[in-house]
């Protein structure tokens, strides 16, 4: 690729770009829109001759590169938003990209004021709000929206609430930004979508739940059978290693680990056991349950929890989530 203006790879006219266009470019991967280029004192006359002569590429609609080569993501990224307008913020999966929270790739995300209608975008999906100046980032470049906003646009278009729920871990989880502020954020949205329900995943993630499948064990098999709540993601220090236990019940030392994964790899198997040894070693008893104990089979899973929290101890006045309830009475 050969490098953006003034750069004496670019036919020897680094002398013909003003110096408004020549600041910016750097700072927008070398991406120019065509508005831009003209407030910054280039004539019609010279962008098109640019084009013509191939030292310029059109990226999207009135928005070009000042090199020649395959633009990389940045490039394409600056020409989305450029192309979208005055008001336009890379968002959903592809400020969740610039955030860290996902991969580089795929279609490109845009949100844009209501009311605006930009030109055709290849490449990208076109998002419409009131809240899109609200919702960008101050600072960052290029224009995107903050991680609360982006954590709870991804939280709402998600096809499922687990999908939903996953998205809010995630950006908690990575230290991306905290449970209150994304319940600061969901304050000011009234009508979103699966409010409640976000509500409480929030709560729950404030008290330590770092999954999923946490949140299902506490709300299916905790809440639902009456079981005190367990601390989450407690941190211990055994034999010199710095382990997390997903849900611990101090009173009647018991450790209750959830395993999502459908298939468990023989490595990640030595390494529970090794982890189960270690907890005994301390005077821990570990329970330990998979995605279909949790959502198949909460009952079952419930009426052990109980039984062995009583045995050790713990007070403990269950409740039956229904009529065939395997937990059985009080």
């Amino acid at each position: 690729m050969t490098e953006y203006w003034p750069s004496s790879h670019a036919g020897g006219m680094a002398i013909q770009l003003p110096p408004t266009c020549r600041a910016m470019l750097p700072s927008q991967a070398g991406v120019i829109s065509r508005r831009q280029a003209l407030a910054g004192g280039l004539t019609a006359a010279v962008i098109d001759n640019q084009l013509r002569a191939g030292r310029w590429q059109t990226l999207q609609t009135g928005v070009y590169a000042t090199f020649t080569g395959s633009p990389a993501r940045p490039a394409r990224l600056w020409a989305v938003v450029l192309c979208a307008g005055t008001g336009a913020v890379l968002s959903h999966q592809t400020a969740a990209e610039l955030a860290g929270m996902t991969e580089p790739g795929g279609t490109i995300h845009v949100t844009v004021p209501v009311g605006r209608t930009p030109a055709p975008i290849r490449g990208a999906v076109v998002h419409r709000s009131i809240r899109v100046g609200q919702a960008r980032h101050p600072a960052r470049q290029p224009p995107r929206t903050r991680i609360e906003a982006t954590t709870l646009d991804l939280a709402e278009t998600a096809p499922h609430f687990d999908d939903a729920f996953g998205w809010l871990c995630r950006s908690v989880g990575r230290r991306l930004t905290t449970a209150s502020r994304l319940r600061a954020e969901l304050d000011g949205r009234p009508k979103v979508r699966w409010r409640a329900g976000l509500i409480a995943a929030l709560d729950d993630i404030g008290a330590g739940v770092a999954s999923g499948l946490e949140q299902r064990y506490a709300t299916g098999v905790e809440r639902a059978h009456g079981l005190p709540a367990a601390t989450r993601q407690v941190r211990l220090v055994l034999a010199g290693q710095v382990r997390y236990i997903d849900n611990l019940y101090e009173q009647a030392g018991l450790a209750v680990e959830l395993d999502g994964q459908a298939a468990h790899p023989v490595e990640d198997r030595w390494a529970d056991m090794h982890r189960d040894n270690a907890h005994a070693a301390v005077g821990l008893i570990t329970l330990r349950y998979s995605w279909a104990d949790v959502t198949l089979r909460p009952c079952q899973v419930a009426r052990e929890v109980k039984a062995v929290l009583r045995r050790r101890g713990a007070p403990v006045v269950p409740r039956r989530c229904g009529r065939n309830c395997a937990v059985g009475p009080p």
